[in-house]
């Protein structure tokens, strides 16, 4: 990130949002809000002082609610540019009228509580949708006690925890302080179901056998459950790593955990959560008593995908994600010419994934910017301006937005390099006025007969 913001052919902008898509492949518009920081990035030096002395204290985001920040705050140790930002809603200041620590300790004076949002608009030739994902939220699965039991984790929280520059420090702990002796890793939370999502989310096999991995690293006499329907170690190198958390002593129970329980029935299961779940190997129902419970959350689309669809003209699979132009030949491009998708916003998928296919957007658009001019669909929809009567039904059906309205003439307009010739607009037109390129009726009618005779 840090070579990304030092190249001089890339701007980036940071704390953003896109608020308008408009025009087409090579004249793209896009309206940016530069959000205000609060904080002048001319000035500011990274120092950390102003963190240091805000006294406000909230609930922190990026180590998924485990850990807290402050109300200025870096929003993860990596960020670049490594400004921090104020969070308007829990600083004082903006609450109250008061305190203004961080500016008064700031040695830099950047300071800047009068800092406005910032209007831009960008030309660009193309465009690259890399959103990301969301983690699948386990509480509407009760069954298996999220947010009911204190140590029961989805895999976003144990990341943060075991990671060493989160909320523990890397320390793998239960609420209470102590050290979990007996954990559970479940499989295949929010995937594979047809209650929540049916699509396999790739990923949470792999992070979970990692996960068993970090644990037997960091608590050597752990004992260690993996709860799956099947093992899909399909990578380079992942079948292996499997096996070798078999010969690390991790037991693998071959079958849905079914419940998460806090009632105790046998001796040794008092103040344990007790898996309940069939060992389908065996053919025998298991009580598993344990200490801590890690969900496998799915991934799934991103809160927002509806109305980044609608920003930038993007189709969606009935799983939510945005839709490829093919899934084989063309997994990158969208049905609108000049907008490419990369990485979890396409499809559940890992790291090695994402990036092949994000350096293959990249190159899909040098290869635009190489050619210098772009080639269009043939079959396009044309209207005859003697028979348009301006009545705009067509412009509101349209779902690339290629049909304008032409105020001096009164009639509609199409921009063919807009248009897909998907027909919706020749099969409304009431007036007849539009027809598809190489789809006319004496077209069909021709191939019909010449089918006939």
């Amino acid at each position: 990130m840090a070579s990304v913001r030092s190249h001089e052919n890339i701007e980036m902008m940071t704390y953003s949002e896109v608020l308008n898509v408009s025009g087409y492949v090579g004249n793209f518009k896009v309206k940016v809000r530069k959000n205000p920081r609060y904080v002048n990035e001319d000035k500011c030096t990274g120092c950390g002082v102003c963190r240091d002395k805000c006294p406000i204290k909230v609930s922190s985001e990026f180590d998924a609610g485990l850990g807290i920040r402050k109300a200025i705050y870096t929003p993860f140790p990596q960020a670049v540019p490594n400004i921090p930002v104020i969070d308007k809603e829990h600083c004082t200041f903006f609450l109250k009228g008061k305190c203004r620590a961080c500016e008064k300790f700031c040695e830099a004076k950047a300071i800047d509580f009068e800092q406005k949002e910032k209007i831009v608009e960008v030309e660009v030739g193309s465009i690259i949708v890399t959103t990301g994902f969301d983690s699948f939220d386990p509480t509407p699965m009760t069954a298996y006690g999220y947010g009911r039991y204190p140590n029961v984790y989805t895999g976003i929280e144990f990341e943060r925890m075991s990671n060493a520059s989160g909320p523990t420090n890397g320390k793998i702990v239960l609420k209470d302080g102590s050290t979990p002796k007996n954990v559970a890793i479940l499989h295949c939370m929010g995937s594979r179901d047809k209650n929540y999502h049916e699509y396999c989310s790739r990923v949470c096999c792999m992070y979970s056998l990692k996960f068993s991995h970090i644990i037997r690293e960091k608590i050597p006499d752990a004992y260690i459950y993996q709860m799956y329907i099947d093992m899909r170690c399909f990578g380079k190198g992942y079948e292996e790593f499997y096996n070798r958390l078999q010969e690390e002593r991790v037991r693998f129970i071959r079958g849905r955990a079914g419940e998460v329980s806090n009632i105790a029935e046998k001796p040794g299961e008092e103040g344990k959560l007790i898996v309940l779940c069939e060992d389908t190997l065996v053919g025998k129902q298991r009580r598993i008593p344990v200490d801590m419970v890690i969900l496998s959350t799915a991934i799934e689309p991103r809160a927002d995908v509806g109305a980044v669809a609608k920003l930038f003209s993007l189709s969606r699979t009935a799983d939510g994600f945005f839709l490829e132009k093919h899934p084989k030949l063309d997994p990158v491009a969208t049905s609108t010419d000049g907008v490419y998708i990369a990485g979890c916003c396409q499809g559940p998928k890992d790291i090695p994934d994402t990036v092949a296919q994000a350096a293959a957007a990249a190159a899909r658009v040098l290869s635009l910017i190489s050619k210098g001019k772009v080639e269009l669909e043939a079959t396009t929809s044309v209207i005859d301006d003697k028979l348009c009567s301006g009545c705009k039904t067509c412009i509101d059906l349209c779902p690339y937005k290629a049909i304008t309205f032409e105020e001096a003439k009164k009639i509609a307009v199409i921009n063919e390099v807009l248009c897909k010739g998907c027909g919706t607009c020749a099969a409304a037109c009431p007036a007849g006025a539009i027809v598809s390129k190489h789809f006319t009726t004496e077209q069909i009618l021709a191939q019909v007969e010449g089918v006939l005779i």
